[in-house]
């Protein structure tokens, strides 16, 4: 090893900390050994880790920069072995001229503690400790891997330059502050709690959205317990102090944090039989008598195929549940005008026109590119010069005159021919996708804010489902979740088969049993993997092939029993978090029983008729069906 400079010190070592490189080029290891240490140089303390391999050897080292990016510069030659979407280092510093840095390799990198965000620690039964460490700058570094013990001695040794202090809501969530005892006169703006836009937030969340989201949340709290709170505070005793055993299933030295709540048993579900009877619901002015029980048994066993065409009109609001057979051919006829009058709008653009109308270009041009390759399998779709295919061009193009702010967006051709298919008309198959564009529109507007809260909602109600699964994919850098994005997007539509979809679509559509029954689905499908992915070596790169691989793969069924028992699981604890409540859109702040949460949710699993007494657990290779 080199010598140290007189201005270097050397605070704190430990050998035996790995990181898990997950690098693209198959010659690489994907598992490094190293080096972390404390140092201080010229006075400013840093934490390192350099690999074993690299003692000795010289190299520019990494540094992550500050969040205003002062004096550092990109290098467009760092590679760290990622996809550019998921690079861990967005830029590379030069050394500071008051703080020398030592030399080291390509995965080395020098965190100055001033620059420590967050720190979050995790254990889980079949795996090693690991850190996760972020800057302020919003960049996580790899995590940590201590193969060897020894991070409750570097947690000890960071509190003499900084404060740790728990995040309220997960105890395995430290916010790093400085020990600063006028910490108390700093202004909220100075806080930051509305700062994170732009290109920030998305590194920041797509790194580690947990981090960037709890950690949020807790800024005002742990801002005045750090100005408050005197040094040999409780919160900080137990790792502070040696002296204290360990508990039974602790690497020797480390404080196992637990999270997550208890949950009751799962329940078994069974499927119901598909709606076959239209007919008996309707008065003698052909007004729906009874909407919700129609919605319950569409989400117990979807509908046959043969009533599809009428009752979808429903479900995606083209008929209002109350009208006459009178009034829904008046609505017909009015709904069949505006939609020509929309197309001829842009039938009637000259080529000319055209070419001075760059954003109609660019729509017609994405979808003809998309119609000549949505669900070609299909009958409908199939051959050249398909008449299904002109449709599917028409209606999109139509979409863009009736929505030109949104107009057309890649996935969208996804959601109509389904639609086209099971309707079998230009006219009413394009209201039921402004319909179906209502709840979901938002997911492909430009600034993707809606799909990164829904990544946020899924991470939330997997944490407490399975905390277990969620520090594995945490610690192959897959806990952002991002995998999931396709599935959220255009609602599983390319994981199932084209008749599973339209299954699974008119059960979301009925909007039982809860808000965001799409991402207990997601769960489901997670949860239905789990195995799989901890029970092996994966790393992010195998993650992401093994779920794109799940396509056509997965019985809808099952998935969907596991979904509803996850949703009955989560709604039985009597604890459930306020955040978990409110994904399932259960939470109504009241001081009245009446609607509380726990009310709320008991409504729910009357309607739904929970007490199924012998019901059938799901079959892995086919789908539970009701005796």
């Amino acid at each position: 090893m080199e010598q140290p400079s007189q201005d270097y010190k050397l605070i704190f070592e430990k050998e035996g900390v790995y990181l898990h490189t997950n690098a693209k080029r198959s010659n690489q290891d994907t598992t490094i050994p190293g080096f972390i240490r404390i140092v201080e140089r010229g006075g400013q303390p840093a934490l390192e880790w350099s690999p074993l391999e690299d003692e000795g050897r010289s190299a520019p080292a990494v540094l992550y920069t500050k969040k205003d990016g002062e004096g550092g510069e990109e290098d467009t030659k760092f590679d760290p072995g990622y996809e550019p979407d998921w690079a861990v280092i967005s830029t590379v510093k030069k050394d500071r001229e008051h703080v020398p840095v030592r030399d080291s390799g390509q995965w080395s990198f020098s965190l100055p503690l001033s620059e420590l965000y967050s720190l979050r620690r995790a254990r889980f039964s079949l795996g090693r400790n690991f850190l996760v460490l972020t800057s302020r700058g919003g960049h996580p570094l790899p995590a940590l891997h201590f193969h060897r013990g020894g991070t409750r001695e570097l947690l000890r040794a960071l509190q003499r330059y900084i404060i740790l202090d728990q995040s309220p809501v997960d105890g395995r969530l430290f916010l790093a502050y400085p020990h600063d005892s006028g910490a108390l006169s700093q202004s909220f703006d100075k806080l930051q709690l509305l700062d994170d836009g732009g290109s920030d937030l998305v590194s920041r969340f797509i790194q580690d959205p947990y981090a960037t989201t709890f950690g949020g949340f807790s800024k005002v709290t742990n801002f005045f317990k750090a100005a408050l709170k005197p040094p040999d505070s409780t919160i900080y005793s137990r790792t502070q102090d040696p002296s204290l055993p360990p508990q039974p299933d602790e690497e020797p030295g480390f404080e196992l944090i637990t999270c997550g709540v208890e949950l009751g048993p799962r329940p078994d579900i069974m499927r119901g039989q598909p709606l076959d009877k239209w007919e008996e619901f309707l008065d003698p002015e052909g007004r729906v008598q009874n909407p919700e029980r129609i919605k319950e048994l569409v989400f117990r066993g979807g509908i046959k195929p043969s009533l599809r065409k009428e009752v979808w009109k429903f479900l995606l609001g083209f008929y209002p549940w109350n009208s006459t057979t009178k009034e829904r051919e008046d609505i017909l006829r009015v709904k069949t005008d505006e939609y020509f009058r929309m197309k001829v709008q842009w039938k009637s653009v000259s080529e000319e026109q055209e070419m001075r109308n760059s954003l109609l270009r660019g729509y017609r041009s994405l979808i003809e590119r998309d119609v000549s390759r949505t669900d070609r399998h299909n009958t409908f779709f199939s051959g050249n010069d398909n008449p299904g295919l002109t449709l599917l061009h028409d209606v999109l193009m139509t979409y863009c005159m009736y929505n030109f702010d949104l107009g057309y967006v890649q996935g969208m051709s996804d959601l109509l021919s389904p639609l086209l298919f099971v309707t079998q008309n230009e006219v009413e198959s394009f209201w039921c996708l402004t319909g179906f564009m209502e709840l979901v529109h938002q997911n492909f507007e430009e600034s993707q804010e809606a799909m990164k809260q829904q990544l946020l909602q899924l991470s939330i109600l997997l944490k407490a489902l399975d905390p277990e699964l969620c520090d594995f994919l945490d610690s192959q850098d897959s806990g952002s979740l991002c995998f999931c994005f396709r599935w959220l997007l255009i609602w599983f539509k390319r994981e199932f088969s084209f008749e599973d979809i339209l299954v699974m679509w008119e059960v979301l559509w009925s909007r039982l049993p809860c808000d965001n029954f799409h991402l207990l689905i997601a769960c489901s499908i997670l949860e239905s993997q789990r195995g799989e992915l901890i029970g092996s070596d994966h790393d992010f790169n195998t993650i992401l092939k093994h779920i794109n691989e799940l396509t056509m793969k997965l019985d809808l069924q099952s998935i969907l029993c596991g979904a509803e028992a996850i949703y009955l699981q989560l709604i039985q604890c009597k604890e459930l978090p306020v955040k978990v409540q409110r994904v399932l859109g259960l939470y109504i702040p009241s001081t009245s029983e009446d609607d509380s949460p726990d009310s709320q949710a008991s409504e729910t699993q009357r309607i739904l008729g929970q007490s199924q007494a012998g019901a059938a657990s799901c079959d892995s290779a086919r789908g539970p069906t009701y005796p």
